[in-house]
């Protein structure tokens, strides 16, 4: 059985080496993301101040992965 997953919406803080983000989501909470593998093949670029929806596991609230970049 898949768990499932959940999103959630936040805005890009930070930009750090190998593709990772500080992200403060919603609710307050800063945590830290990595770009998807579809959004590296297509060459998406996620700045500071970008909004973007993110995946998280039930496991760790602290970390996520942007799937999605918001107008």
């Amino acid at each position: 059985m898949k768990k499932e997953k959940n999103y959630k919406e936040g805005i890009v803080n930070e930009n750090l080496p190998n593709t990772f983000f500080k992200v403060t989501l919603d609710d307050g909470r800063e945590i830290l993301a990595h770009l998807s593998g579809k959004m590296r093949l297509n060459y998406i670029k996620v700045l500071p101040g970008d909004r973007v929806r993110m995946e998280m596991t039930p496991y760790d609230e602290t970390k996520g992965r942007i799937v999605h970049r918001l107008k």
